[in-house]
């Protein structure tokens, strides 16, 4: 029997032990959580507290919690803190300066899609000259010096209970961890409870904002596709051939067109294309009770005379450029993909079908303009794959026009104008543009007064919302006055030409949506309203001069439309796309556009049968076996 005395000593030793415990289980993850964020921004001290960390405590206490319950389930399971306290530093840290890495190197952090490129990496990383940064050497020494410490604490269980405690403290870990992330990381209404909002076109601010283990662990949402049921080749290969068959005897499927006028042996084959999606583009005087002065789409209005018009149904609002020209180049649609998903950042991750890809295997050459910085989006990686050879970003302008502070619209269409005159006399020439001018946020301070539209008249607006409006009213002006210099240009061209411009999405403008609210544009409160999607299109070309009234049509049907306007040879997606719109104009975000143009949440049985099918070519040409080209070849 121990004395009193002993036993006394023995119970302090024990607590002594407890307490120390605790303080190591909190004191590693803590450390390593701190030098993970550290390595990924290369300084703590800079804009990180008031400007990263107060606004979005929540999402540090997450992750800082989220990582404490790593080290917990893995102490426990080891029965040692050693072997817990490496792994923990390889999921925190490894991630942080693998982020850092990718941020100077492609301007985007470490995804959980990157996983699947680790093969193209490899292939890639002996030319790539890598840099070790100070705060990774003293994460490294920091974490010797804690492994080094671990191998002398030890768990304070006795021999005969020890097992029942680390079960229990694992199993109370690792309910940590799930609530953490199937709870509220997997959750977007929970993580919107805890003040973290999505900013997926913008993954190194996301990162910054909220931090290594929320950014990565939220992004896990959009990872997952779930293949259709019935997808097999001999699925692929029916549909393809029922397709072709149907085309045999199809007409164009409007009736005044280029296609359905001029005899089918003397069309034009390979016209020059000119895509050109105009940033925050639509015609703010089909705002009731509004008017302004001038007048702002004087050669849109004008244009319709000679061209195709209509709306484009855009799948975003308020933002994700890249969401609507993915669509565009590709015909496939983001109803079929997870709600936020990116596909540029997340799938563009090998070669794949678009629209590019097909006139590149024709013979034209092609490239991309856009007025802003090569990563956003991930143009840089995504546009190659897509099968555009060359892509000029503001990188590549010298002393652009700007306006706003952005490179003018303008600026774009003289840079069009540039590369066209460079690349004709190699053969038929296909340009996608993107524009930036009239980017949000509004305010009618980004123009010198004198050169503002003037608002005449309005239903009440605040004075914020007029404010913003003139701003966003100026842009349209200007970007409806260089289309008609492209315009203009291109009729004195001898080479056949098609222009295709359209608006990618609209933004919110002035206080709320009053805007368009007062004007009747939208029902009060009704912000998932259809008229919120549609944009302006036109489709010109320099040798048919046809007014062709084409309603509204998805994002993802533009392709597919141009092609039956004139005639040229479809592959059997746009094929298939184009058959598609005798029944269904557009599914995007649970909308259906039905042909006669009205709205709808459901589809009738034609219209989901088309909208299946069109998932299963989709899905065979991201994600699958690509059974669809093997047909054709």
């Amino acid at each position: 029997m121990l004395s009193l005395k002993a036993q006394t000593a023995k119970q302090k030793n024990w607590q002594s032990a407890v307490w120390l415990n605790i303080v190591w289980t909190v004191l590693v993850p803590t450390v390593f959580f701190v030098t993970m964020e550290w390595v990924q921004r290369g300084t703590l001290l800079e804009d990180f507290w008031d400007t990263r960390f107060l606004p979005h405590k929540e999402a540090y206490v997450l992750g800082w919690l989220f990582l404490v319950a790593v080290y917990v389930v893995l102490s426990q399971l080891f029965g040692r803190y050693m072997p817990a306290t490496a792994i923990t530093w390889l999921v925190s840290n490894v991630p942080g300066i693998v982020t850092w890495f990718k941020l100077e190197m492609r301007g985007e952090p470490l995804l959980p899609w990157d996983f699947s490129q680790i093969g193209d990496f490899m292939g890639v990383a002996g030319n790539v000259k890598l840099q070790v940064q100070p705060p990774m050497i003293w994460s490294g020494v920091i974490f010797v010096v804690l492994l080094a410490a671990s191998h002398f604490v030890r768990l304070p269980y006795k021999k005969e209970t020890r097992w029942r405690w680390r079960a229990a403290f694992a199993a109370a870990g690792a309910l940590g961890w799930c609530v953490i992330t199937f709870g509220i990381y997997l959750n977007e209404p929970m993580c919107q409870k805890y003040n973290i909002w999505s900013d997926m076109w913008m993954q190194d601010r996301y990162y910054k904002n909220y931090g290594v283990i929320t950014g990565f662990m939220t992004n896990l949402r959009v990872l997952k596709i779930q293949d259709p049921e019935d997808y097999s080749q001999e699925a692929v290969a029916e549909l393809a051939q029922q397709t072709a068959d149907a085309a045999k005897t199809a007409k164009p499927l409007y009736k005044n067109s280029y296609a359905a006028t001029a005899p089918a042996d003397g069309r034009v084959r390979k016209p020059n294309i000119i895509y050109v999606m105009n940033e925050s583009f639509w015609d703010a005087s089909r705002l009731e009770g509004v008017t302004f002065e001038p007048e702002l789409t004087p050669n849109l209005t004008a244009l319709k005379e000679e061209a195709a018009y209509g709306y484009c149904y855009s799948p975003s609002f308020g933002g994700g450029t890249c969401d609507v020209e993915f669509e565009a180049l590709t015909g496939f649609s983001l109803e079929h993909l997870p709600a936020g998903c990116k596909p540029y950042q997340q799938y563009v991750t090998k070669d794949m079908f678009s629209l590019a890809q097909v006139l590149k295997s024709e013979g034209y050459s092609t490239t991309a303009i856009h007025g802003y910085y090569a990563k956003m989006w991930s143009r840089e990686t995504a546009y190659p794959r897509l099968g555009i050879d060359d892509f000029i970003s503001i990188e590549d302008f010298v002393n652009p026009d700007k306006r706003r502070g952005f490179v003018s619209d303008q600026a774009m269409t003289d840079r069009i104008i540039e590369e066209y005159e460079q690349q004709k006399d190699d053969g038929p020439v296909f340009i996608h543009a993107v524009t930036m001018q009239n980017h949000t946020t509004y305010d009618e301070s980004r123009y010198p007064a004198d050169e503002l539209v003037q608002i005449t008249q309005h239903p009440g607006f605040s004075a914020e919302t007029v404010s913003q409006l003139r701003d966003f009213a100026t842009g349209v002006r200007e970007a409806d006055a260089a289309l008609g210099e492209l315009i203009d240009y291109f009729r004195t061209v001898e080479e056949p030409t098609i222009i295709v411009f359209w608006g990618d999405h609209f933004n919110p403008l002035g206080k709320g949506y009053e805007v368009f609210e007062k004007t009747g544009f939208i029902e009060e409160g009704d912000t998932g309203s259809p008229n919120l999607r549609q944009t302006d299109l036109l489709i010109w070309s320099n040798y048919d001069n046809a007014s062709v009234d084409l309603g509204t049509v998805a994002a993802y049907e533009i392709t597919p439309v141009v092609m039956d306007l004139y005639g040229l040879p479809k592959p059997a997606l746009f094929e298939y796309l184009t058959q598609q719109l005798t029944v269904l104009r557009a599914r995007t975000r649970g909308v259906t556009v039905n042909p006669d143009g009205t709205f709808s949440e459901t589809m009738d049985e034609a219209q989901q049968r088309y909208y299946d099918g069109h998932w299963l070519l989709q899905y065979d040409q991201m994600f699958g076996n690509e059974y669809l080209t093997q047909e054709k070849s």
